[in-house]
Parts: C-alpha cells; structure tokens; sequence
C-alpha cells in the first residue's frame, strides 16, 4: 500500500488517477467501431476529468460537499473473465467488462486506503472517490444487463 505524507500527496496520487482513467477510456473509445458506443466512452473519459477538476479543486482549497449514499452494486463484473485490453477489435462486450473490472479495481484501492487511514478528512474522501468508482461501475453493469445478458 502507497503511505502518503499529507493530504496532497493523497489528492495528487488521486488526481493522477483519475488522468489516466481518462486516458484508458479514451483509448477505449478510439478501438470502438460504433459510433455511439465510441461516443459513450469518450463521454466516460470526460467525466473521468470532472472528477480530476473536483479533486484539484478540492487541493486548491475549494470546499467540496461528500455525499454518504451507498451505490449499489450488481456484482456482474465478480463473475466475468478478464478481457485483454490490448486487443485492438474489442467487442462492446469485451469493452464493457474491461470497463467495470478497471471501475472495480478503483473502488477497491479506494476503499482500501480509506480503511488505512486514521484521519477523518483523508478516510472521507477516499470513501467519497470508491463511492463515485461505484456509480461508474454500476452504470457499466446496469449497460452490461440491458444491452448484453438480456440478448443472451
């Protein structure tokens, strides 16, 4: 486990995080042939830079409201095989399931800094980033559900 020495070394670790999400779902999008679902993960991609915004801000001094609800979660991505991401013709299916497992692998890393952490403000915030991995995990499974499984 990474030891941060403050506040922004965590808030740094985080925002270069959410950099490269975006950058992996940009990269996903760019091997999509469809253009909606091209579209869908460029669309991931920018909000993967919302989050870095917020967390910059948040270093920057700007007061940021943390929300305590839960997300659900369909634990679709618990019993898919990994996909290999260097693949350059991906499926939507193939897509999705990279998507949720790298979603799930945030949330973990999160929550799991969250547990290792005996401040209050660094274990909120890290709870607040596993919980907004957890919203773009379940949008992934509830698209996995509707598009994938309900056509099988």
């Amino acid at each position: 486990m990474k030891e941060f020495k403050s506040l922004n070394d965590i808030l740094d670790f985080a925002i270069n995080e959410e950099a490269m999400a975006a950058e992996f779902y940009t990269a996903l999008a760019a091997k999509m042939k469809h253009k909606e679902i091209k579209e869908t993960f460029e669309q991931y991609a920018i909000e993967e830079m919302g989050h870095r915004a917020k967390l910059e801000a948040i270093k920057n001094g700007k007061g940021q409201k943390f929300s305590d609800v839960k997300i659900a979660d369909m634990k679709i991505a618990d019993y898919l095989v990994d996909v290999d991401e260097e693949k350059t013709n991906i499926t939507y299916q193939e897509a999705l399931t990279i998507a949720m497992k790298k979603e799930k692998a945030a949330f973990r890393l999160y929550s799991d800094l969250a547990a290792a952490t005996t401040d209050e403000v660094e274990k909120k915030l890290f709870l607040n980033l596993a919980q907004e991995e957890a919203k773009h995990k379940l949008r992934f499974e509830v698209e996995y559900d509707e598009n994938i499984l309900t056509e099988n």
